[in-house]
């Protein structure tokens, strides 16, 4: 074989192990994530996966710079509603949807720096099985 022949066996061995492993990537099983706590999202789950962060940004910048409050895309209300029904959280392991979500993707996840990475108490009390009465409390 000629060193021309070689070469190109080699590219396309190359290139065939190249394709192969891609199919192996793209057909990796999804994280396993608590399921989210309510009803549908606020946009399509192919959209927030791609979307999320600049949404995010946006209502960010409608909240900080321009005052504007309730915003449709709004942190709180993401961690709100993906929380954990066990402990109420977006981090904590891999099946907390935050933080396993960002691990499936290998992208860092630094906003929890900053924002609280539990739901706030109104939507965990909505959520959250009513408490038996204490015997002999007054009611």
């Amino acid at each position: 074989m000629t060193a021309a022949g070689t070469l190109r066996a080699a590219l396309a061995a190359t290139l065939l192990l190249a394709v192969s492993a891609a199919g192996v990537i793209a057909s990796a099983a999804a994280p396993a994530l608590d399921a989210a706590r309510s009803g549908p999202c606020v946009e399509d789950p192919l959209v927030m996966r791609r979307e999320h962060m600049d949404f995010l940004k946006h209502d960010r910048d409608d909240t900080v710079r321009r005052g504007i409050r309730g915003v449709k895309h709004s942190l709180a209300a993401c961690v709100d509603c993906h929380a954990s029904k066990s402990d109420g959280r977006v981090l904590g392991s891999d099946r907390h949807f935050c933080q396993g979500c960002h691990r499936y993707a290998a992208v860092k996840l630094d906003c929890f720096d900053c924002h609280a990475a539990s739901a706030r108490p109104s939507a965990t009390a909505a959520a959250a099985p009513a408490p038996a009465p204490v015997p002999g409390a007054a009611r």
